[in-house]
C-alpha cells in the first residue's frame, strides 16, 4: 500500500485494512485531530461508513461516549 498523501486517504486506508477507526486512533496514527469531517468527505465520495456510539466509564467513574466509524462491506 502506498504512503497516503492526505488525512482522508490515511483514514480510508485504515478503514480498508482494519474495518473501523476511532478518533484516538486517527489522532495517534495519522495526526488527524478532527476525524468526523474526514469521514464526511469519504461518505460524500460514496464510501459506506456507519457510526457506532461507544459508551465508557473512565477511571474516575465519569461516563463518556465516542464515535467508532465502521466501513460497511459492499457486494
Amino acid at each position: 500500500m502506498k504512503k497516503p498523501t492526505s488525512q482522508k486517504e490515511a483514514v480510508l486506508n485504515h478503514l480498508i485494512q482494519y474495518g473501523e477507526i476511532t478518533p484516538d486512533q486517527a489522532r495517534d496514527e495519522y495526526g488527524c485531530r478532527r476525524l468526523a469531517p474526514r469521514i464526511g468527505e469519504l461518505r460524500k465520495d460514496g464510501i459506506a461508513i456507519e457510526t457506532h456510539d461507544v459508551k465508557f466509564v473512565n477511571r474516575f467513574g465519569h461516563r463518556g461516549e465516542f464515535a467508532k466509524y465502521v466501513l460497511l462491506k459492499t457486494a
